[in-house]
């Protein structure tokens, strides 16, 4: 959170609630292999059940989605967490967009199957391995094998699992342009739920369509796109003046940072600081009775849009995504409307959404 008047964080004095992390299931949670299990970890999520993943992300048809297949196969093998699936994927959507490259100035690779032919020095395969460090050919032609070598090398590396995808992803291939991976993070976090069979589900909701866990039939679905791309940074940490449209920046996000994420999705600007989110998007809705999921919630320490210093994204049911404060987590916040100090702090809603300020 940035405010115009000062540079402190996002604080949140909150004594005696418990914190209830969901994952990509609004008030729900994940099912994989009949377990249901909450993750409080970035990049974990889960995808609609029955969807077919070729269906998921688009542009990327059934060779690209057989690719990722095996990438998580491997890392299912060598059990890699997920969110190591998730980064793997990421990465190879980035160097190859899951196309198995063969290399013209690599006459052997041309030899193996192939989906796609480049001329990047010695890259070869879905992660664009070069000959120094990565192998021999055949190895680095093989999806399986191929993912194999990027999941030895992230394992490696000292806490992999708490890092943003791009330092993750950049500590591995050292890429020329590392901040590229960011904006694969969501379609492979949705990719890798679809292909582990890690299913959203959501109690209490009989009414919600097929790919909107948690939330009422007939939401817009640029809604649930925003609030789907907010949900996969749970666990990231709080940085002030972190985050931007791409994804965490400076190690993670602040507030309005993670807002400037969420709704990047579906092409929507939204201003890293939180009282110039108010004034973009007139007029409040001060009444929660009339807030709806996708609206995004502000907080003012004196009732004055001058003494807003906090922005939360709506899930519905009383739910909040949010960054919170330093030494904190992009969280869920439940049941805020019986909170006593969200209650107190609250000014009103904004909804970027159908605005004409947008």
């Amino acid at each position: 959170m940035k405010t115009a008047t000062s540079g402190l964080a996002c604080v949140v004095a909150l004594v005696g609630v418990v914190i209830v992390l969901f994952v990509i299931a609004l008030g729900g949670a994940i099912t994989s292999g009949g377990r249901t299990s909450s993750l409080g970890v970035p990049g974990v999520v889960c995808a609609p059940a029955g969807v077919d993943p070729a269906d998921l992300v688009d542009g990327f048809g059934p060779a690209q989605v057989s690719n990722a297949a095996h990438i998580v196969a491997t890392g299912v093998e060598m059990g890699v967490p997920v969110r190591g699936q998730v980064i793997a994927v990421a990465t190879a959507m980035q160097e190859s967009t899951l196309l198995n490259y063969a290399n013209t100035t690599v006459t052997e690779s041309l030899t193996h199957p192939h989906e796609a032919v480049g001329a990047d020095h010695d890259s070869v395969g879905l992660f664009q391995q070069r000959a120094a460090g990565w192998g021999p050919v055949t190895v680095r032609m093989d999806p399986k094998a191929s993912a194999q070598l990027f999941y030895e090398r992230l394992l490696q590396v000292p806490g992999w699992e708490s890092m943003p995808l791009t330092r993750a992803a950049q500590a591995v291939q050292i890429s020329a342009f590392p901040d590229a991976y960011a904006r694969w993070e969501h379609p492979a976090a949705l990719l890798v739920g679809a292909l582990d069979n890690i299913t959203c589900t959501s109690p209490g909701t009989p009414d919600s369509p097929p790919g909107s866990p948690g939330l009422p039939g007939g939401v817009d679905p640029h809604i649930r796109q925003v609030i789907d791309r907010a949900l996969t940074q749970q666990g990231q940490p709080y940085v002030w003046a972190g985050g931007d449209a791409h994804g965490p920046t400076l190690g993670g996000f602040d507030c309005s940072g993670l807002m400037t994420y969420a709704f990047a999705g579906i092409g929507i600007d939204v201003p890293g600081q939180t009282q110039a989110i108010w004034q973009r998007f007139p007029p409040p809705i001060t009444d929660p009775a009339h807030v709806q999921p996708g609206d995004m919630l502000l907080f003012s320490n004196n009732g004055r849009p001058g003494g807003i210093h906090h922005v939360g994204l709506y899930l519905g049911a009383g739910q909040m995504l949010h960054a919170p404060q330093t030494g904190d987590v992009v969280k869920t916040e439940p049941d805020i409307w019986n909170n006593t100090y969200y209650a107190r702090e609250f000014i009103g809603a904004v909804r970027a959404t159908h605005n004409p300020a947008t």
